[in-house]
């Protein structure tokens, strides 16, 4: 089943996704933008920076590029599982791109051809 692009479907996503924001960083986005196109869903966000970011980005920024990948891969898998529960979506694959400067990623959801 793909998703239709309605407001009710971005407003269910934005609140879906800043749920596993805040369960994995304390906080959810300053910015959230949603396309949805049959096969995909595109999250384009702005992150706010928590004071543990700040501190290892100050104190051991290689880490805290580590933990910032670590800490993505995690994401994802709890988007699929949420999104494939919550909205009974067959999702294929979630990419996700990170840039710990700016705070701005870049998520995308591609839901299987079969769904």
């Amino acid at each position: 089943m793909y998703l239709t692009d309605t407001n009710e479907s971005k407003k269910k996503l934005t609140n879906l996704y800043n749920e596993v924001c805040k369960g994995l960083f304390g906080a959810g986005t300053t910015l959230l933008k949603i396309e949805i196109d049959e096969r995909f869903i595109t999250f384009r966000t702005k992150h706010r920076r928590t004071p543990q970011s700040l501190a290892l980005e100050s104190e051991v920024p290689v880490l805290k590029r580590e933990v910032d990948f670590q800490m993505s891969q995690i994401f994802k898998k709890r988007m699929k599982e949420i999104l494939e529960q919550d909205l009974d979506l067959k999702i294929e694959v979630i990419l996700r791109d990170y840039d710990y400067v700016t705070q701005w990623s870049i998520t995308e959801v591609i839901l299987s051809e079969n769904s």
